[in-house]
């Protein structure tokens, strides 16, 4: 499993027509190793998203930090023939993935798509004229989760959600939580389950893990979050489950099954903020599980796996959740944590 930064940009843009992707491979090293998407849209500039803001490749060979005269432009055949490669010459094959919106290619790289949905009977069932595709770009970052065990240690048994927005590093820490359990690297090497429902956090491909998640890890590929977890209890054994942004009823309610069966269990939910944090639902309803003893709350895109801050959940109920759902008083509290 190759670690490089710059190869993994590499490997993310083999989805890519031949015409973009000559341009993409020829960026600088310093751009290719901090790029997080690479975006196509129909009739627009193409565009690298770094820590730092867009760059759109131009045709000289060159990149710009605005959308200016001269920028590499992706036409409809780009993005139609890029569809097609991201499929495998076979869309059929991943007409499930597509119907949710993405495809995720070897090396646990994340495209998605925007177009014109299909539609039966009011269900979307395809996508059509793809306009723009992201590919979101799956990185390893080994020690990314040092400072969420050094400052909890063994309180990580208690359970652990972690919250960010987009891009912040939420996938790239949860691989690297369940590395170091898996890998022993904190003490005894735990049975670690992996549901990976989108297959970012293992990468999966074949059947085999392209990222690192350590030696006593089984991983449950493309299974629905749920339903994973509870096949992983049902068959697995796991001291640990971990999965990737939960919040369905029935994910709630397989978390606290899996509370009930004496796992502990670590997963992430969007989250831009404390303040969008107290205001989602979903969050309320799994902290009231129980099954997180933690809130971890990372930094943002311009950090990303930089933790801002952790909170113990019940301090976090008691004050943000205060009053009830509708009641959301605690943002302004101060509420005490562990950083």
């Amino acid at each position: 499993m190759d670690s490089s930064n710059g190869d993994r940009f590499a490997s993310a843009a083999v989805c890519i027509c031949d015409r973009i992707r000559t341009f993409l491979l020829a960026l600088p090293e310093a751009v290719r190793k901090d790029a997080q998407e690479i975006r196509l849209r129909v009739g627009k500039p193409v565009c690298v998203i770094c820590p730092g803001g867009s760059c759109f490749l131009k045709q000289d060979g060159g990149v710009s930090r605005l959308p200016e005269p001269g920028c590499l432009i992706s036409s409809r055949a780009d993005l139609e023939e890029s569809f097609r490669m991201l499929c495998g010459y076979s869309v059929y094959s991943h007409e499930n993935e597509i119907r949710n919106g993405f495809v995720t290619i070897r090396g646990g790289h994340r495209v998605g798509l925007c177009g014109t949905a299909v539609l039966q009977g009011g269900i979307v069932t395809g996508i059509r004229d793809v306009s723009s595709m992201n590919v979101r770009i799956a990185r390893e970052v080994p020690g990314s989760a040092d400072r969420i065990f050094s400052l909890l240690g063994e309180k990580m048994e208690e359970g652990l959600l972690i919250a960010g927005p987009p891009a912040s590093g939420k996938t790239t820490v949860l691989r690297d939580i369940a590395r170091q359990l898996s890998d022993g690297k904190r003490g005894t090497a735990r049975k670690v389950a992996i549901v990976d429902e989108r297959g970012e956090i293992a990468g999966t491909f074949r059947g085999e893990a392209q990222n690192d998640v350590g030696a006593c890890c089984d991983v449950l590929n493309g299974y629905p979050k749920a339903e994973g977890i509870l096949m992983a209890l049902r068959s697995l054994s796991p001291q640990v489950v971990l999965c990737d942004e939960l919040g369905t009823q029935s994910e709630t309610e397989a978390v606290e099954q899996g509370l009930n069966a004496g796992v502990t269990i670590i997963s992430s939910i969007h989250a831009g903020s404390l303040e969008e944090l107290v205001r989602r639902k979903q969050a309320e309803d799994l902290l009231k599980t129980g099954a997180f003893g933690y809130v971890a709350l990372l930094a943002g895109s311009g950090e990303p796996g930089t933790i801002r801050r952790i909170l113990r959940a019940g301090d976090l109920l008691a004050e943000a959740f205060r009053g009830g759902s509708a009641d959301r008083r605690g943002v302004s509290y101060g509420i005490s944590g562990v950083l």
